[in-house]
C-alpha cells in the first residue's frame, strides 16, 4: 500500500514537473516588447509635439521681443523716432516702422484746418484735429498727458486715421486750449517724448480778426441753409459767406492785435527748447516749396499735398470790412500800419 502511494506521488510530481513546458514566459516577453515598443514610439512622438511647440512659441518669443531700429537715423535724432506698440490693434507687419510725433501749434483762424487737410493728404500723416477743444480734455496736466499718450500710442481713432503703417502722428492745438497755462509741463512732455511741434500763424492779424468776427457772426445767423460752416468746400458757399462785412471796434483794435502778437511772442519763447519749424500761413499760400519743408520736417517721402477747402476770405481787406475808413485811420502810423496793405492773392 505504501510503495502504491509512493508511486502516485512520484507520477503526480511528474505531472507537475512537465507542465512547466507550456509556461506563458514567452508570451510575457512577447506582450513586454510589444508595451515597450508602445511606450517608447508614444513617447517619441510626444518628444517632437513639444519641441516643435517650444520651438515655436520660442521663436514668436525672439521675434516679439527684438527690438525695433530705424535705419540710417542720426544719434541726435533717435529720440524723435519711435515704435509705438497700439491696445486697441497690431501694427503687424509695419511694428518697425518708425512713427515721427507732431502738434500743430496755432491760434484759431489762422489757416491750421486749410493747413491740417493738407497734411492729411499724405498717405502716411494723421493729424487728429483740434483735441483739446473739448474742455475736459484740458482740465488739467493729468488728463492733457493722457489724452497725448493716447494719441501718439496711436490708440486715438478720428477721421485722419490711416493705418498701420502711419509715418507720422499728431493733432491741432491752439494756444488758448490749455496749452499756454501748462507750458512747462508740456514742453518737459515734449521733449521727453520726442514730439516736434509746428507753428503755424498769420503774418497779418487784422484778417484773422476779420475772420473771427465773421465766423462768429455766422454762428448763430447760420448762412448756409440754417447750417454752420468754419469750412467750405465749394466756391459757392464761400460766396455766401464772404457777403458778411463785419465793424471793428478800433477803440479795441490795436489792443487785441497786441495781445494776439504778444502770445504768439510768449508761445516761441516757453517753446524754443523744442525741435520746432516756424510757419506763416501766407508764405505757404504764395509757395507751395513750404509744404516740401514741413515734410522734410517730419521725415515722411515728399507729395503732392492737397485740400478741398475753399477760401472765404478774398481780394482787397478794405472789401471785407463795414467801416474800413476808422479802421486805417487807426491803424496809420502805428506798428501795424503794414495790415492794412494787401499782402497777398489768391
Amino acid at each position: 500500500m505504501a510503495d502504491g502511494l509512493c508511486l502516485f506521488f512520484k507520477f503526480q510530481d511528474s505531472l507537475i514537473m512537465k507542465n512547466p513546458k507550456k509556461n506563458p514566459l514567452a508570451l510575457r516577453m512577447v506582450v513586454f516588447m510589444f508595451v515597450m515598443v508602445c511606450g517608447v514610439y508614444i513617447c517619441s512622438v510626444c518628444l517632437r509635439q513639444y519641441s516643435a511647440h517650444s520651438s515655436e512659441h520660442l521663436l514668436k518669443v525672439q521675434v516679439g521681443e527684438r527690438p525695433c531700429e530705424a535705419p540710417n537715423v542720426e544719434p541726435s535724432e533717435k529720440t524723435y523716432v519711435h515704435f509705438p506698440k497700439p491696445k486697441t490693434f497690431s501694427r503687424s507687419e509695419c511694428a518697425c516702422n518708425p512713427v515721427r510725433y507732431f502738434a500743430i501749434l496755432s491760434t484759431q483762424r489762422s489757416g491750421s484746418g486749410w493747413f491740417e487737410t493738407l497734411l492729411n493728404s499724405h498717405i502716411n500723416i494723421s493729424s487728429n484735429g483740434e483735441i483739446f477743444s473739448v474742455k475736459v480734455r484740458r482740465s488739467n496736466i493729468s488728463t492733457i498727458v493722457g489724452t497725448l499718450d493716447k494719441i501718439y500710442n496711436l490708440d486715438w481713432f478720428t477721421s485722419a486715421s490711416k493705418n498701420e503703417c502711419t509715418a507720422a502722428i499728431g493733432l491741432k492745438w491752439m494756444l488758448n486750449q490749455g496749452l499756454m497755462q501748462n507750458h512747462e509741463e508740456i514742453v518737459k512732455y515734449f521733449n521727453a517724448k520726442g514730439v516736434s511741434a509746428i507753428f503755424l500763424f498769420r503774418r497779418n492779424l487784422l484778417r484773422r480778426m476779420i475772420s473771427i468776427l465773421a465766423n462768429s457772426y455766422d454762428q448763430n445767423a447760420k448762412l448756409l441753409n440754417g447750417t454752420h460752416k468754419s469750412h467750405v468746400h465749394s466756391t459757392h458757399e464761400a460766396e455766401i459767406l464772404a457777403r458778411y462785412k463785419p465793424t471793428l471796434n478800433t477803440t479795441l483794435l490795436i489792443p487785441n492785435l497786441r495781445q494776439v502778437d504778444d502770445m504768439v511772442t510768449k508761445s516761441l519763447e516757453y517753446f524754443k527748447s523744442t525741435r520746432h519749424i516756424f510757419l506763416y500761413y501766407e508764405d505757404i499760400v504764395k509757395n507751395a516749396t513750404k509744404l516740401m519743408d514741413v515734410q522734410d520736417f517730419l521725415k515722411v517721402p515728399r507729395r503732392d499735398l492737397n485740400s478741398r477747402q475753399v477760401k472765404i476770405h478774398r481780394g482787397s481787406l478794405s472789401s471785407q470790412v463795414e467801416n474800413w475808413v476808422d479802421v486805417e485811420k487807426t491803424l496809420k502810423g502805428t506798428r501795424y500800419e503794414s495790415y492794412l496793405h494787401e499782402d497777398y492773392k489768391m
